[in-house]
């Protein structure tokens, strides 16, 4: 998946935003032919080609974003929108994006009432227009749909709540993002590792009722508690085994007010998503500029696209091989029996650290281990065998 920054400019203010986006854009933005150039370097990957997020800021003020969508299109890129929800978003240009091929998009939504969401978001009157877009794009318009929620102090004890909206909604998957420390996210809106833990647990019992698909962003041990949740409920243990806390069992009991009891056992997924793909693996960010790191919230550059194409940065960069290889990784993180499919958030880590290989101060894992029946572990780890190697990809 490529990640492009179209542009930095948005009109929305929220006070975690990655990329610091202001109301104009920034001179050295890509150009309209640099970026038809970025668009051919996706091609140069191979069939099947990546797929094309195209972000921001808002991608609706890059003046040119039509035409940019439509040549993405036309080279046969499977190309998705994050846009922002102002006055820029109408029903109209929704289905125009559908009519020209955008085969899905993405919508924030970071509380379950206008004065959590608005007040993350910095302008009134958002919350109920996102409500609104996210039940027009599924129910009028038919268009896959992804429902953004950065998890905060803020709005924690709301995500019962969210889930509840966007499963009414029909929304197709929910991409829970564990808030990283840059930007313009401050260090009071963090949650603590128990916490995260906690968050963890809750979505992998919100996974058991079907609708909606859930991952999470920078919260890549939320896969290792869905694989040992789920060994669990065939042992026909519960998630005590697991050390929840007083923060699991309150949104627990909010979720099945909301939505009815949890279903018993594994949910019919017995894999997290994404199993396999995080920072720089899988997944490679372009910013505004063209520079390119191993995601949008890890400002750790590894090339730029003026300079040597994606393919060449991505396949070619030292710091992206390495990081590709958990054993690189500080311990815990670097020596954990999961981390080949977790490996901790090197955004993370950067971010407390200044180190895109140290260890991911919110994760809990390694304390759970320590008491964990070995049972548990041996059978969560048996369906993935030997680890795979990451040096190479």
């Amino acid at each position: 998946m490529v990640f492009w920054e179209t542009t930095k400019a948005c009109k929305l203010v929220c006070k975690h935003c990655r990329a610091e986006a202001i109301e104009e854009p920034l001179p050295d933005e890509l150009t309209h032919e640099e970026s038809l150039a970025l668009i051919d370097q996706i091609t140069e990957f191979g069939r099947p080609y990546p797929h094309l997020i195209m972000t921001g800021g808002d991608v609706l003020m890059r003046k040119d974003f039509w035409d940019l969508a439509r040549y993405s299109i036309s080279k046969g890129i499977r190309t998705l929108v994050a846009p922002s929800v102002t006055p820029l978003l109408t029903e109209e240009k929704i289905k125009k994006m559908k009519e020209i091929g955008i085969i899905g998009m993405s919508l924030s939504l970071d509380g379950a009432r206008a004065e959590t969401h608005d007040s993350i978001r910095g302008i009134n009157g958002i919350f109920e227009r996102t409500v609104e877009l996210m039940n027009f794009v599924k129910k009028d318009v038919g268009m896959f749909l992804q429902i953004n929620t950065a998890v905060m102090r803020d709005n924690v004890e709301e995500l019962p709540e969210v889930f509840k909206l966007i499963t009414d909604a029909g929304v197709d998957a929910w991409e829970v993002f564990y808030l990283i420390l840059t930007g313009r996210a401050s260090k009071d809106l963090d949650l603590t590792k128990d916490e995260y833990w906690d968050v963890s647990n809750f979505l992998y019992d919100a996974s058991k009722y079907g609708k909606t698909t859930i991952r999470t962003t920078e919260g890549p041990f939320f896969r290792v508690v869905y694989r040992l949740r789920t060994v669990l409920d065939e042992m026909g243990k519960g998630p005590e085994e697991l050390g929840v806390g007083e923060l699991y069992y309150k949104l627990r009991e909010r979720l099945e007010e909301l939505m009815g009891p949890v279903p018993h056992g594994p949910p019919k997924q017995k894999r997290a998503p994404s199993a396999y793909t995080r920072d720089g693996y899988g997944i490679i960010f372009v910013a505004y500029n063209g520079d390119v790191y191993p995601s949008g919230f890890l400002p750790y550059k590894v090339g730029n696209v003026r300079e040597a194409s994606l393919k060449e940065i991505y396949q070619n960069s030292k710091a992206l091989k390495m990081i590709r290889d958990p054993s690189n990784f500080r311990p815990p993180c670097g020596t954990c029996k999961f981390n080949f499919m977790c490996g901790g958030s090197r955004a993370r880590a950067y971010s407390y650290f200044k180190d895109p290989f140290g260890h991911d101060p919110a994760c809990k894992l390694p304390e759970v281990l320590e008491s964990l029946d070995p049972q548990v572990v041996e059978e969560a780890l048996r369906p993935f065998g030997r680890a795979k190697s990451f040096t190479n990809v």
